[in-house]
């Protein structure tokens, strides 16, 4: 068993029904989830947008490999209405980016693991802390909590209260 990080984002659409279902079908499809961090509600990092973004992160157990768990979380995303733009950065339904996949460095044309902009993005690293705080950066040789510590970004990551 393989032990993965993800991290769900959107912006757009019924945001708790999105988390909620995307958590469903991980859990379904891709392995059992151990650990998830509280929805964060985050300013857009790398392009403008009226509307704010949730993140969560949350830990995985798997027996998929690493392109299978990302064909798998494509596939959830799809089905959930996420629709890809030419541009990278927009407003989205769901995203489901994989974070870590055990300490494995992995370079492959579909898939780069770690997440290669980890280090740089407040609204990854704050939820992330909150579930893996000691959790040791395979290529930076950092912990979770020190990369969010060091991380340049100064945008707004608030802890969503969802009453």
């Amino acid at each position: 068993m393989a032990q993965v990080y993800l991290l769900l984002g959107g912006n757009l659409g019924d945001k708790q029904q999105l988390f909620t279902k995307a958590l469903e079908m991980i859990a379904s499809n891709a392995g059992t989830i151990t650990a998830q961090s509280a929805v964060y509600e985050t300013e857009p990092w790398g392009f403008e947008s009226n509307d704010l973004f949730w993140n969560q992160a949350v830990v995985v157990e798997t027996r998929l490999q690493p392109l299978q768990l990302l064909e798998q979380t494509q596939h959830i995303e799809k089905q959930l209405g996420r629709v890809r733009h030419a541009q990278q950065y927009a407003s989205r339904l769901i995203d489901l980016d994989l974070l870590f996949y055990d300490e494995q460095v992995i370079r492959h044309p579909r898939l780069e693991i770690p997440h290669p902009r980890i280090a740089e993005r407040r609204f990854v690293l704050k939820p992330l802390a909150e579930i893996a705080p000691h959790f040791l950066h395979p290529v930076l040789h950092k912990t979770i909590a020190q990369l969010l510590a060091d991380c340049p970004d100064q945008l707004a990551v608030n802890k969503l209260n969802k009453e």
